[in-house]
C-alpha cells in the first residue's frame, strides 16, 4: 500500500480524526494478533465477535491507530484514532478512495461458479503483457476484495477482482470500491438458495455488478446461461458460448485425454486456438470469456494463446493430480454444489485403465434445492458407471446414497465423517485407479484428504 497520511484516510472514509493528522500509514491490519509496527488495526465485528474488544492489545502490540465505531474510554495522546459509523464501510471507502488512485484497467468477476478459477485463468493471461494484481485464493468478500484493492502499488498495469455474495446488496457495496472497467458474471445457479427465494433472486444480487461500471465498460456474460440471456445492461454487452445470440463462440471443442482440452474462441476480431491444462468442459466458456476480456484490454493473440496454455489451478480446485501406481487423484475439494459435482462425475467418468471411485461429501447453502440436488448427484454417478461411491455426512446419506443404489452403482457405502473413509478408500484406491474428492468445504474438508493420499507411502 502507497503511504496515506491519517487526515487523508479520514476525508476518505467520512470519519472524525482524533490525533495526528500527518501522521503516514502504509500498512492495515484486521488481526490484532499479527500487529506490525506501525501498521494501521481496523476493528471488525461480526455475530460473534468484536474486533474493537482487541483495540488496546493492538495499539501496545504497537500499531499506530485504528478506526472505530466504539471509542475506548481513554484515548492514548501517542495514537491516532478515526472514528467512523461502521469498520468495515470504512475499510470499503478507503480502499475505493485508494482505488481511485490508479488508472488502470481494473476486472470484477462474480458468478456463481468459477469466479477464482476464472480470475486465475484471465490474471494468468494478462500477465503476459501487464503487471496484473489479483485476489489471492478466494479472498472475494467484504474484507478480502478491499484488502486487494489497498495492494495495489505503482508497478501494477492491471487488476483482477474477484467479488462473491450471500446476500442482497453486497456485490453492489464491493462495486462501489471497485469500480470496474469490465464486469463478468461467469453464471448464476442454485447456489446460496438458502439465503435467495430464487434464482431471479440470485440473478438481481449478481446484476449489482453493472450499477458500478465504468462510462464505456464492457460486460462479458455466459452466452448459454438463460437468466443471464435476460439482462439488458446500460453498456456493451459480449455474450460468450455456443449459442446465436454469442458474439463470442466456441468451436471445435476437443478433449486431450484427461489432461487438457483443446478449443477455437472465435471473436469479433480474431480467432484464438487455445489449449488450456484442465479436463473440464466448462473450461472452454471461461477461456472465451477470458479471451475476449484480455483482447479487449489490448493483447495480441499470441499473448492470449500462451496465456491460457499456462493456466494452473487455485488450490483443490480441479486440480488432476498423478501419483504413484498410476493413480489419479481429480482433487476438487474446495467447494461443491450439483452442477459442479456432476460435471466433476463426468470427468471421472472418462477414466480407462482402472477402478473410478467418488467420495462426495454434503452440499451445503442449497436450500430448497438440497434433495434434488444431492439426489441428481447419485443418480448421475449410477448412470455413468462409476464403480465406488464413498458418500459423506447426512445430507448425502439421506438422499444420494440411495438415489446411486437404484441407478446402478454396484458399491455404494457411507460414513458419517471424512476420516471414517480413510481406510476403505486407501484399500479401494489400486494402481491405475482414478478418486474424485469433492463437497462443501468447511463442512467436510476433503482437503485434508487429499493431503493424505498425496503423501501416503504407496
Amino acid at each position: 500500500m502507497l503511504p496515506m497520511t491519517t487526515s487523508q484516510m479520514a476525508a476518505a472514509v467520512g470519519g472524525t480524526l482524533y490525533g495526528d493528522g500527518a501522521l503516514t500509514i502504509d500498512a492495515l491490519s484486521t488481526d490484532s494478533r499479527t500487529i506490525a509496527p506501525s501498521v494501521w488495526f481496523v476493528p471488525l465485528t461480526g455475530e460473534r465477535f468484536d474486533g474493537h474488544d482487541y483495540i488496546d492489545k493492538a495499539l501496545t502490540a504497537g500499531a499506530a491507530g485504528c478506526f472505530c465505531a466504539r471509542m475506548p474510554e481513554t484515548l492514548r495522546p501517542d495514537k491516532t484514532y478515526i472514528r467512523v459509523e461502521d469498520t468495515r464501510r470504512a475499510l470499503r471507502d478507503l480502499a475505493g478512495w485508494y482505488r481511485g488512485q490508479f488508472s488502470i484497467p481494473v476486472v470484477q468477476i462474480t458468478g456463481s461458479m468459477g469466479k477464482t478459477t476464472f480470475k486465475e485463468l484471465l490474471a494468468g493471461i494478462l500477465s503476459q503483457r501487464y503487471n496484473t494484481l489479483k485476489t489471492p485464493g478466494n479472498l472475494n468478500g467484504d474484507i478480502g476484495a478491499p484488502l486487494t484493492l489497498l495492494s495495489l502499488m505503482p508497478e501494477h498495469q492491471a487488476a483482477v477482482v474477484e467479488t462473491g455474495m450471500d446476500a442482497p446488496g453486497q456485490i453492489r457495496s464491493l462495486g462501489l470500491a471497485v469500480r470496474p472497467d469490465v464486469a463478468v458474471i461467469t453464471n448464476v445457479d442454485d447456489v446460496h438458495l438458502e439465503y435467495f427465494k430464487s434464482r431471479r433472486e440470485i440473478l438481481a444480487a449478481k446484476a449489482e455488478i453493472f450499477e458500478n461500471l465504468r462510462p464505456g465498460g464492457l460486460a462479458v456474460l455466459d452466452g448459454d446461461d438463460e437468466l443471464l440471456n435476460t439482462l439488458r445492461p446500460d453498456c456493451e454487452i459480449l455474450r460468450c458460448g455456443g449459442g446465436e445470440n454469442c458474439a463470442v463462440r466456441i468451436e471445435n471443442l476437443a478433449f486431450l485425454g484427461m489432461d487438457a482440452l483443446r478449443c477455437d474462441v472465435v471473436t469479433e476480431r480474431n480467432r484464438y486456438a487455445l489449449t488450456i491444462p484442465s479436463p473440464a468442459p466448462h473450461m472452454a466458456k471461461l477461456a472465451a470469456m477470458a479471451a475476449v476480456t484480455a483482447e479487449r484490454l489490448g493483447l495480441t493473440a499470441e499473448e492470449i494463446v500462451r496465456g491460457a496454455a499456462a493456466y494452473a489451478p487455485a488450490d483443490n480446485r480441479l486440480r488432476l493430480e498423478r501419483l504413484p501406481g498410476g493413480r489419479v487423484m481429480i482433487n476438487d475439494s474446495y467447494n461443491a454444489n450439483p452442477r459442479s459435482v456432476c460435471a466433476d462425475v463426468r470427468i471421472l467418468a472418462r477414466h480407462t485403465g482402472g477402478r473410478r471411485i467418488a467420495m462426495l461429501g454434503d452440499m451445503t447453502e442449497l436450500g430448497a434445492a438440497e434433495e434434488s440436488g444431492h439426489r441428481a448427484v447419485g443418480r448421475l454417478v449410477g448412470e455413468l458407471g462409476v464403480e465406488v461411491l464413498l458418500a459423506v455426512g447426512p445430507r448425502s446419506r439421506a438422499y444420494m446414497v440411495p438415489e446411486a443404489q437404484a441407478a446402478g452403482c454396484p458399491d455404494v457405502r457411507w460414513y458419517e465423517n471424512r476420516d471414517a473413509a480413510r481406510e476403505d478408500l486407501l484399500s479401494l484406491f489400486t494402481p491405475g485407479s482414478a478418486v474424485l474428492l469433492k463437497a462443501s468445504h468447511f463442512l467436510n474438508r476433503f482437503d485434508l484428504m487429499a493431503d493424505c493420499l498425496r503423501d501416503y507411502p504407496f
